[in-house]
């Protein structure tokens, strides 16, 4: 489990939402097998994406973050309901690099920036609202930060991290998303730039005091007020019948093929990696059912 909390500060110029994710991003790794870099990568995007779903106000919402910079990384996504629960996954999982020169994770060299990062909102219209920039860094919460100010008109601040353990665990992980109102007065931007530049490593915060003082010191002589707290979790919507249905829109042709050798079909959820099989005879019975759907449709 994890937890966001929401607060606004400044006479409610400002607006925040800070996440701690360390057992989230650690089922992640446990899931995908990651490599350190990989898993600073999608940590860093599952807990952008579970603050951005955190914030959808509309039941059934979600919102999916997806970043392809063109690195050895490949795509990164994450897809987060409206409570912030989140799931993700790394094309290529095992990617990992050499150290920058400061001894950080180099994710952004493993992400890339010939590419872009969308944001994509489901609000159960018909269809999603969808948003891209080009990636700025690669390293997730600049290329964030650009995306609000270019593709959504909002000034935003966004900080990520993740801490990877000597035993490659995840010792520490989270963020947090400030968002101006329009009319903020300069002396309150001016108070929140400071506090933002001089805060203590986000992931030191996490792991030594704690997501209260990443509010304390980002929103230091600025008021902050807690709204609203709630826990998050790494959580998968696949099920069998989804699967199934996933199977069903391939059309009988391609159904039967797959029958006729007799191995049946075996797929996994990208998100959680969980195996699902169907034998031959299932697999004519979805090619029947398809039949009759369309007959209906006729």
């Amino acid at each position: 489990m994890g937890e966001i909390i929401r607060a606004v500060a400044g006479n409610d110029f400002i607006k925040i939402a800070i996440a701690e994710a360390r057992d989230i991003v650690e089922r992640a790794r446990q899931i995908h097998s990651l490599s350190p870099t990989s898993s600073a990568a999608l940590g860093r995007t599952l807990c952008a994406a579970s603050m951005l779903g955190n914030m959808l106000k509309e039941e059934d919402a979600s919102v999916t973050l997806r970043i392809n910079g063109g690195g050895p990384i490949g795509t990164v996504m994450a897809v987060a309901d409206f409570c912030g629960n989140v799931r993700g996954y790394v094309e290529r999982p095992q990617t990992d690099l050499p150290l920058r020169s400061d001894g950080k994770l180099n994710v952004g060299a493993a992400v890339g920036t010939d590419g872009l990062l969308t944001v994509s909102r489901d609000l159960g219209l018909r269809e999603p609202y969808v948003g891209s920039t080009r990636l700025v860094s690669g390293e997730i919460a600049e290329d964030l930060t650009a995306y609000f100010a270019e593709s959504e008109q909002v000034g935003a601040a966004c900080g990520l991290g993740v801490l990877v353990d000597t035993d490659l665990s995840i010792k520490a992980a989270g963020g947090f998303i400030v968002q101006l109102l329009p009319g903020a007065p300069e002396e309150i931007i001016a108070r929140l730039e400071n506090n933002i530049f001089y805060m203590d490593q986000l992931t030191t915060i996490l792991d030594e005091d704690g997501i209260e003082t990443v509010i304390e010191q980002v929103l230091k002589d600025l008021s902050p007020r807690i709204l609203e707290r709630s826990k998050i979790s790494y959580k998968c919507y696949c099920s069998r019948q989804r699967v199934s249905d996933a199977l069903v829109s391939i059309g009988k042709d391609a159904l039967v093929e797959m029958a006729q050798d007799g191995k049946g079909a075996k797929t996994s959820c990208q998100f959680c990696d969980l195996e699902y099989n169907f034998t031959s005879a299932e697999l004519l019975e979805l090619a029947e059912a398809q039949c009759e759907t369309r007959a209906l449709e006729e």
